[in-house]
């Protein structure tokens, strides 16, 4: 696969930054309820709270939807996220709560699309835990038995009865959820947000955040901001302040990459008539989905732990595009020559437990953030749930399965750079074993 001439970006490749950011905040200021993060999170949380009549201020230290909510691969999915199997194992008590949640927030931001008429170019297909191997596939099927005993739709099947490319042996597709532009849906909640009564300061990086009597004070370089409760939606960035949670996440940079458009022709070949999205079912996954611009986005793979804060603002590393570049050529060895166009990336915040969480510290200072990969769907939904706990006291039953009772968590596992590279290691060392597997039985159907 050709990569001699990548666009490199800091940004993301689904869309140009916005032309009318809004100045920072100058001066001080008072309000009922701040939000610290301009993500989907935050501004649904803004959102929910504008609407149903609140005094409510949005911070954000970029513009709204500069993070990981229009970097990410549009996958809106209808599952939960991670190890299935291992949350099962560990939290199986949980898992109709979480694949409610889960269905439930893919239909809430189907529900934001229609209402506030955001062309994100959604389509509903579901989204496929695809199988590389056979024992992939055998994974595959545990855990489709898994969600169906928790109440998820999903169906099983070949790659041909599910309509996803050939050189997947086969997988579980989701029912509910689809793929979007990611970009364009930020921007359309990022609208709503500046045509609603909140109150939004881009450009505005929140130094310090610390309680002060019965409220919050936020300090930014030109200002502060005094607030009677606080919502912290800041994902991955949120190990800036001491008043976040410690060991609450662990941030992680991702990489997304596009091929330059592709002939229908060459498309069609490949028997993706579902348009579904794939999501791999090694330890680190590999996504892909079809565009409507005839482009095929793929990424993770390979994980980069932050090490420190602030974050800093990267661009992808050649030689990680290099080796999704490689992946893509052995999933879709047909297209093994087209050339990739951009590549980009962007942080995410990754839980110890691999369940997004939410909760308080105290009884003014609610954070909602680390969904692991599934933000698209999960980030919004939380963040009008915790909205509306704000207004009427009482929370909904969909955010239990993720509410901590208390803001204390363990050190993750596996999350350092020795840990993440052993992991990839293992799935590579899989994919030879089964690599020449394939080769072998290749080789005896031709002798035959």
């Amino acid at each position: 696969m050709k990569t001699d001439n990548v666009h490199y970006t800091t940004f993301t490749g689904w869309i140009e930054p916005p032309a009318d950011v809004a100045p920072p905040l100058g001066g001080d200021l008072t309000c009922d309820v701040a939000v610290i993060g301009g993500g989907l999170n935050g501004m649904s949380t803004a959102l929910r709270l504008a609407e149903r009549g609140q005094d409510v201020v949005l911070l954000e230290a970029e513009f709204c939807g500069h993070g990981s909510s229009s970097r990410n691969a549009g996958q809106l999915a209808g599952a939960p996220g991670g190890d299935l199997q291992l949350l099962n194992l560990l939290s199986g008590k949980k898992m109709p709560g979480m694949m409610r949640l889960a269905e439930h927030a893919a239909h809430h931001v189907e529900d934001l699309i229609k209402r506030l008429d955001i062309d994100c170019d959604y389509e509903p297909t579901g989204n496929t835990f695809a199988a590389v191997s056979r024992g992939q596939m055998g994974r595959v099927q545990r855990v489709a038995k898994i969600v169906r005993s928790a109440g998820g739709q999903v169906e099983v099947g070949t790659s041909e009865e599910l309509g996803i490319p050939r050189g997947f042996v086969g997988g579980m597709r989701e029912i509910v959820g689809g793929t979007m532009n990611p970009g364009k849906f930020t921007l359309g909640v990022r609208r709503a947000l500046l045509d609603s009564s909140a109150r939004i300061f881009e450009q505005t990086k929140v130094t310090d955040i610390a309680g002060q009597g019965s409220g919050v004070v936020i300090s930014t370089p030109r200002g502060q901001l005094r607030a009677n409760r606080v919502v912290l939606a800041t994902n991955a960035f949120s190990g800036e302040w001491d008043i976040t949670p410690k060991h609450l996440s662990v941030p992680i940079y991702v990489i997304e990459v596009e091929t330059e458009p592709i002939a229908p022709e060459r498309l069609a070949a490949l028997g993706w008539s579902s348009r579904s999205g794939l999501v791999t079912q090694h330890n680190i996954m590999e996504n892909y989905r079809l565009t409507s611009r005839n482009s095929i986005v793929f990424g993770v793979r390979r994980l980069e732990r932050g090490t420190s804060f602030p974050l800093p603002l990267k661009t992808p590393d050649p030689a990680i595009v290099e080796e999704l570049a490689k992946g893509f050529a052995t999933r879709f060895p047909a297209l093994a020559n087209v050339a990739v166009e951009r590549a980009w990336g962007g942080w995410i915040a990754i839980t110890s437990s691999w369940l997004p969480l939410a909760g308080q510290v105290g009884d003014n200072v609610f954070y909602s953030i680390a969904c692991n990969g599934h933000g698209l769907a999960q980030a919004p939904y939380i963040g009008s749930m915790i909205a509306d706990l704000i207004v009427d006291g009482e929370r909904h039953e969909d955010p239990d399965v993720v509410w901590a009772k208390k803001p204390k968590f363990p050190r993750p596992v596996m999350m350092g750079r020795l840990g993440l590279r052993l992991v990839w290691m293992l799935d590579r060392f899989n994919d030879r074993i089964n690599g020449s597997r394939r080769n072998a039985r290749r080789g005896a159907e031709l002798a035959a």
